[in-house]
């Protein structure tokens, strides 16, 4: 199953590149995978055909949303029961996105490692394919996908730097995986690569570990980000992760929540691209990489960006400003069009009053 799935742009970004100060930005946009808009697509096409051919009649996962929307899409197209858990306090976009293919959404008080415990032994209990417990290995193997893409939508060669969000840590040591694998195939050059993470500021046991210079990763007991697609406190992946960017000469950066509203809003404003929260802090963390210098103002760079805003529209309340209506006249919008030329804290473009 998923013959539609990946394939998605990978789209030069010039006026993204500017403002971030680098040479050279492409963007692998996952907002547009198919069916639900994230590159957990990719994944769960891998994690359900195994399943299917392996003969469970029930597919299940734990999910911060993205996999939970794909889970239930995906198993909706099979025609197979599914059961998505969810930390309960979940955007309600990504709730919907599940309830909308029929699944079973079940709410659990507690973190998403709480989920995953629970999980763990729910796929014991009952016969169930787990995407991301007990077919697993299947799942992680999909998220390879995106780096083959990249590879060769650039003409078949390897990305000099590439930033990747991190939460479980699994998508960022399968990138890495994937660019070795083309390397013994031959299918690219032995070019280095330079790989690093991204995770927000209160849920960053992979980042604070590559600060510190340590492969111990540290479990954030409470998460508390706006940024809940990557808010796993105890990444299962996190020591490979960290070893991928340690070994390529990486780095990782985690930025605030505020940091990540404004990354959101700067790749819409300069890319047209509405990313999720993960996606604004690759945005972000990819302006700390330069500003510190870890990335050369020459470069070019890869972002992935993993998942479609309209699923986390929550965060941008409050940030913009809507004007006031106006009556349908044209002396109104005369007179609108005044007053934004005269404001002194109106941005407005010199085209606009032509």
């Amino acid at each position: 199953m998923g013959e539609q799935v990946g394939y998605t742009p990978l789209i030069k970004a010039d006026r993204l590149a500017k403002a971030l100060g680098l040479g050279e930005v492409w963007l692998k946009n996952d907002t547009v995978n198919y069916p639900t808009l994230s590159f957990k697509d990719r994944v769960v096409s891998v994690a359900l055909s195994r399943s299917i051919e392996m003969g469970f009649d029930v597919v299940a996962c734990a999910s911060t949303g993205n996999l939970a929307n794909s889970v239930a899409a995906n198993a909706a197209a099979a025609g197979l029961t599914s059961f998505v858990f969810i930390p309960s306090d979940l955007e309600v976009g990504k709730v919907l996105g599940s309830l909308v293919y029929g699944t079973n959404v079940i709410p659990v008080d507690g973190t998403y490692d709480k989920v995953n415990r629970l999980c763990s032994e729910v796929a014991d209990k009952y016969n169930w394919a787990f995407a991301n417990v007990n077919i697993r290995p299947y799942y992680a193997e999909g998220s390879k996908t995106m780096a083959f893409e990249i590879a060769e939508q650039l003409g078949w060669r390897i990305p000099d730097n590439i930033v990747v969000p991190m939460a479980g840590g699994s998508l960022i040591t399968k990138i890495h995986k994937a660019f070795n694998e083309f390397r013994k195939l031959g299918l690219v050059e032995d070019t280095p690569c330079r790989i690093f993470g991204a995770q927000a500021e209160n849920c960053s046991p992979i980042v604070t570990a590559v600060k510190n210079g340590s492969d111990l990763i540290k479990p954030v007991e409470n998460p508390d980000t706006i940024v809940k697609s990557l808010a796993i406190g105890n990444p299962a992946d996190g020591f490979y992760a960290y070893h991928v960017m340690e070994s390529t000469g990486g780095y990782g950066e985690n930025p605030t929540d505020a940091e990540t509203v404004a990354g959101i809003k700067l790749l819409g404003e300069t890319e047209g691209i509405f990313a999720e929260t993960a996606g604004g802090v690759t945005v972000s963390a990819t302006k700390r990489l330069v500003e510190s210098g870890k990335l050369s103002k020459d470069s070019s760079v890869v972002l992935c960006i993993t998942g479609n805003g309209l699923k986390t529209r929550e965060v941008l309340e409050g940030t913009y400003h809507v004007h006031d209506a106006i009556q349908p006249t044209l002396s109104d919008v005369v007179g609108l069009m005044d007053s934004l030329k005269n404001s002194s804290n109106q941005k407005v473009e010199e085209a606009a009053w032509a």
